[in-house]
């Protein structure tokens, strides 16, 4: 990018929004992070730790799920600003109350709040910077927001080694309330403010179903992000499972895989949005990345016998090539008219994140009868087939202008 294309994407409401989900990030990644720590400090053995870790870590995917319908709607008829002040109003509370938890119940129900608020971040950040920039910028927009967010999971995991579980929940908190200081500075988009009328209706979640068209270009928006959830709820979730599988000299720590491939993933954000703005076309980039993504998973296949260095690397590469979390969120804001693109936008990536629901349990499923890798290469051989299929079938929209509705 040159000097004058980088001012004009680096304004302050890309920066912000940039930060805010920095810190977005930091809190929904924080739990697994210190999840064995703070359990074992509430008095659960082994066996407590992993049953009660599952219900704390789906209470907050649950909280997301709903927060993801509650934010797309209220940012589509209240405005993008709003959902970005009371978001992070209610995961800042939400973490600080969690420094001072006592039993696992506590903990299992500010997870579920902390996931509503969680769920509006990106989201409406999106939208608004998507409105806010030309459509020949918006691409780097989304970019730097995702490229910059996802080190929150190494900021996470820095944070944790440094401090107590309790003090990193203190730090989450304390990082959303300075951050919503500055957000003060923030407008909302003119697009939005100039569609604001009464005959026109606005955040109508339930038209996603009931319109075709509608419902087609929604689910196809979903279906191509679920291969990214399927290299991280699984490869890299479960990866001491697949280094013992595999034979890797040495012990894998899940925490480890999944911030070397965060780091990757900041990287391909960077590298897939690029690509995208030099192209000038959000699918073939993101075909592109897809196919690069089908190929490090069948790297990280072969690594029998590999070091643990050499298992780390391959987990940085996977996360590199399943980078295309900014094109993805891109694409699925510019489908949609402004009367609902805030809808979609923090609700698409919800459904993706849950998609790791079905993903994983039909992992755990085949693991039994088909072993570790061979359920692995099923699951992912479907998933990333039917997201090239709906890749194939959804509009390309880098041209378009977005200041429309849907009627």
């Amino acid at each position: 990018m040159s000097a004058s294309v980088v001012k004009q994407v680096l304004t302050l409401p890309v920066i912000v929004i940039a930060m805010g989900y920095f810190v977005d990030i930091y809190d929904l990644i924080l739990f697994g992070v210190v999840r064995v720590e703070s359990l074992t400090e509430l008095g659960l053995d082994k066996e407590g730790i992993t049953y009660w870790g599952s219900i704390i870590l789906n209470a907050q995917m649950a909280g997301m799920l709903i927060g993801g319908i509650l934010w797309g709607v209220l940012g589509d008829k209240r405005g993008r600003l709003s959902v970005l002040f009371a978001s992070i109003i209610l995961y800042s509370v939400a973490n600080l109350l969690n420094a001072f938890v006592t039993n696992v119940e506590q903990y299992a129900i500010l997870r579920f709040i902390a996931g509503i608020g969680l769920a509006g971040e990106l989201g409406a950040g999106v939208t608004l910077v998507a409105e806010i920039l030309p459509k020949e910028l918006r691409g780097y927009g989304v970019m730097t927001i995702a490229a910059f967010g996802v080190l929150g999971v190494v900021a996470a995991n820095i944070v944790a080694d440094l401090f107590a579980w309790r003090n990193a929940y203190i730090i989450g908190g304390v990082l959303g309330f300075m951050l919503l200081v500055l957000r003060f500075r923030v407008r909302e988009s003119e697009m939005f403010t100039h569609h604001v009328s009464d005959d026109i209706k606005r955040g109508q979640f339930f038209a996603l179903f009931t319109h075709k068209k509608l419902f087609s270009k929604y689910v196809k928006a979903i279906v191509i992000g679920m291969p990214l959830w399927y290299v991280v709820g699984v490869l890299v979730m479960f990866s001491p499972e697949f280094a013992q599988a595999l034979s890797i000299q040495g012990e894998v720590s899940a925490g480890a895989a999944l911030m070397y491939t965060y780091i990757g993933l900041s990287v391909g954000d960077l590298a897939s949005g690029y690509l995208s703005q030099q192209m000038r076309s959000r699918k073939r980039a993101y075909a592109a990345f897809m196919v690069l993504s089908v190929a490090s998973v069948g790297y990280y296949f072969t690594l029998s016998g590999a070091s643990v260095e050499a298992f780390y690397v391959a987990a940085f590469f996977l996360g590199v090539f399943c980078g295309y979390w900014a094109l993805f969120i891109t694409m699925a804001a510019e489908q949609f008219g402004t009367n609902i693109r805030a809808t979609v936008a923090t609700t698409v990536p919800n459904f993706v994140r849950g998609s790791v629901v079905p993903i994983t349990s039909s992992f755990m499923l085949l693991k039994e009868s088909m072993g570790v890798l061979g359920s692995a290469a099923i699951v992912g051989t479907v998933t990333f087939a039917i997201a090239l299929v709906a890749l194939y079938y959804t509009r390309e929209t880098f041209h378009e202008d977005l200041d429309y509705i849907e009627a």
